[in-house]
């Protein structure tokens, strides 16, 4: 995916400033499960316009900046829709701590574990924030689909979540269940 697609789809619902779209839309919604900064999100925006998928509107301002106020076009939307329907392949994941995990050898046990509390402690808050989002239900048939979708793309981000904290449990109980790991012979 990239982050123009997420900007397009925000944007269907109400045009937005760029600061707009990062703290009202983006970090309540795609953030979870694609991140991206302010400066990202004003570099995208810029191209985006150069690629004719939103326009801006100035709103002049009497004690602040100006504000753009950008706009999905016919030709944003034609993009959305070619991008939505197209197959994506599946992620590719870069995790550092299963990193150090595989590599969990050449540490002692109480370091080991330190990561996998850490780990499970993220994890706990992370689920606990997607635990605590709100999708209400809406008599508009059209709301109510989106809505759904919403929810499907909540619940597997609590599924994950949980299935990762269950697992770091398990590592938990291996490291300790082995015996004291000797660092030093990780080095022959």
């Amino acid at each position: 995916m990239s982050l123009a697609h997420a900007i397009l789809g925000l944007l269907t619902f109400t045009p937005m400033t760029g600061y707009d779209l990062k703290t009202r839309a983006f970090d309540n919604t795609v953030a979870h499960f694609w991140q991206a900064d302010q400066t990202q999100i004003y570099r995208t925006l810029a191209a985006m316009e150069d690629a004719g998928w939103v326009k801006h509107t100035l709103e002049v301002q009497q004690d602040r900046p100006n504000r753009k106020v950008y706009h999905i076009t016919d030709a944003g939307k034609a993009e959305l829709r070619r991008w939505l329907a197209t197959e994506q392949p599946l992620p590719v994941y870069r995790e550092p701590f299963l990193v150090q995990l595989f590599f969990g050898g050449y540490l002692d046990r109480d370091t080991v574990l330190s990561h996998i509390d850490t780990q499970r402690k993220g994890h706990e808050a992370r689920l606990a924030q997607y635990e605590r989002i709100d999708i209400p239900m809406s008599d508009d048939p059209k709301l109510a689909n989106t809505r759904a979708f919403w929810r499907l793309t909540l619940e597997i981000g609590m599924a994950i979540e949980r299935v990762y904290i269950d697992w770091l449990k398990h590592c938990e109980e291996v490291v300790r269940g082995m015996s004291a790991p000797d660092p030093a012979a990780s080095d022959e």
